[in-house]
């Protein structure tokens, strides 16, 4: 069994993914057998602290984690030498780069939670240290391997549009689509791949935004994030075989990306090419840096 450790619990995440992988029954607060994932067990955790969660929060999380066996440590560098990977949680895309630096110099493999990081400068950093030492690791939202998402991908043939939505609610500590928005653009990565040029975003704070993005091949494909009114996922992609409109149904995203958590622990191969990973924090770079200018197309800065 690989044995994890969890950085920051600013997050609901924490929960979700030990009770998948450590197999917590219903009765235990748990869920489901059918939501279980196999391969690697959560056994530490360090809660940290949060510019996007109240600590009080935090801590209920840490208690509750405590409670399903894990052990609670008191800093990330308490878990090196007794985990075989680590799990970086933080809400804020700004903590990933110090957290991965102390496990990844460790030789510990890494999933980072989203958002990456909220710069494409960070991101590239990460890459770098990965390369230093040797290190897999990936980033993803759960969008990305949501069932509706991957069947579309396998079963279309080539895609030559998408139009993705999601929440898009702001926080300072991420500016931009990456606190939340970045589900959406996730989605649209996911469908459409890499090879994005440049962003025009349509803005409003209260309501929402409208991202429309040129990629290298002629195709178009937007990003709209909600923030008023009723939300959800989904997407239209336009296919070489179908037009598909399709909502997506979050019931099992969480145990699809454990999936692929435990997959990169046990064969050290990531599921992703980080090199599109940075893409999509470079979109939202783009995206942030329209929106300031009042909807100007944006060429991403790779």
């Amino acid at each position: 069994m690989i044995k994890l450790g969890i950085v920051d619990c600013d997050t609901s995440h924490v929960l979700q993914f030990t009770m998948r992988h450590n197999h917590i029954p219903v009765e235990k607060n748990g869920i489901a057998e059918d939501q279980w994932v196999d391969g690697c067990k959560v056994v530490m955790a360090y809660p940290g602290t949060s510019k996007v969660m109240d600590q009080k929060t935090i801590d209920e999380r840490a208690r509750q984690l405590k409670k399903w066996g894990v052990k609670i440590v008191e800093k990330p560098e308490d878990m090196i030498g007794k985990i075989d990977g680590v799990l970086i949680e933080s809400n804020q895309g700004s903590q990933h780069l110090k957290h991965a630096k102390v496990f990844m110099k460790a030789g510990l493999p890494c999933y980072i939670d989203k958002p990456f990081t909220n710069s494409a400068k960070d991101a590239l950093k990460i890459r770098d240290l990965a390369a230093q030492y040797d290190v897999p690791f990936f980033s993803s939202s759960s969008l990305r391997y949501a069932p509706e998402v991957v069947a579309a991908k396998a079963e279309l043939g080539s895609i030559f549009g998408v139009d993705a939505w999601s929440p898009a609610s702001l926080h300072p500590a991420s500016p931009g689509l990456a606190h939340y928005g970045i589900h959406g653009v996730e989605i649209l990565f996911a469908l459409m791949g890499a090879g994005c040029q440049a962003v025009s975003c349509a803005f409003n704070k209260a309501i929402g935004e409208v991202n429309s993005a040129k990629w290298s091949d002629g195709r178009v494909g937007v990003m709209r994030g909600t923030r008023q009114g009723a939300h959800s996922y989904g997407f239209v992609a336009w296919g070489e075989k179908e037009v598909r409109t399709s909502g997506i149904n979050t019931a099992y995203i969480y145990r699809e990306l454990c999936k692929q958590q435990s997959q990169l622990f046990m064969t050290g191969q990531p599921p992703i090419d980080i090199n599109e990973t940075i893409e999509l924090v470079c979109f939202m770079d783009a995206a942030l840096k329209s929106s300031k200018q009042g909807g100007a197309w944006v060429a991403l800065e790779k």
